[in-house]
């Protein structure tokens, strides 16, 4: 479907965003300064986005849009829990290192002095992935006959926190470090022991 110079120009809008937060790292953006990126008035921004919270919000809803689309076809292709969790975890931070400005977002980096409506909107996009995380060790108890050395929540929260902290790295960076190096390696540590099979843990836990 071809899109209408409406769409053309409030998407023109988001990219240019996008675009501003990653090239000026550590800046807060004003609407002045995004209207001219743009190459319009702030009037004209305004017709497009009611507020400068509206666009941010264009921006996470694409993030969410673009990765938990794809957490959905994890889960349809993939059977195997610790794939699952390793191929989520690893999209996040793939779709990271290729929208920095985007990873701004998502570490709260863009977001001092808005408005908390948008902080609370990232906040609930880690816990939505969190629980997918949480829910896929959970029913790996049942469907590979595997038990979490720990509770799938604090497995979750684990895993998920890892993945957090290497975001808040490449913001903190300037976008240097990236999250990926040395990722496999990390995983491959994580891992090791994060799942065991059902009838081991039993023979353990009775010979303790």
């Amino acid at each position: 479907m071809e899109s209408t110079p409406k769409h053309s120009r409030k998407e023109q809008i988001l990219q240019s965003l996008a675009r501003m937060l990653e090239s000026a790292p550590g800046e807060r953006i004003t609407t002045a300064a995004l209207a001219k990126e743009v190459g319009v008035s702030e009037a004209a921004l305004y017709r497009h986005f009611p507020s400068k919270a509206k666009i941010f919000e264009g921006l996470i809803k694409f993030i969410e849009d673009t990765l938990f689309q794809r957490i959905t076809r994890i889960m349809n292709e993939d059977p195997s829990a610790e794939s699952r969790c390793e191929k989520i975890l690893l999209l996040l931070l793939t779709f990271c290192v290729k929208n920095p400005g985007l990873t701004r977002l998502l570490t709260g980096d863009a977001l001092a002095g808005e408005t908390e409506r948008l902080r609370e909107r990232i906040a609930q996009f880690f816990a939505r992935v969190e629980a997918q995380l949480k829910q896929i060790l959970r029913e790996a108890q049942i469907r590979e006959n595997l038990k979490p050395t720990i509770s799938p929540s604090v497995l979750a929260n684990l895993m998920l926190a890892t993945a957090e902290g290497r975001l808040v790295q490449f913001v903190r960076s300037e976008f240097k470090q990236s999250p990926l190096e040395n990722w496999d390696t990390q995983w491959e540590y994580l891992s090791r022991s994060m799942m065991i099979p059902f009838d081991e843990a039993m023979a353990t836990a009775q010979a303790n």
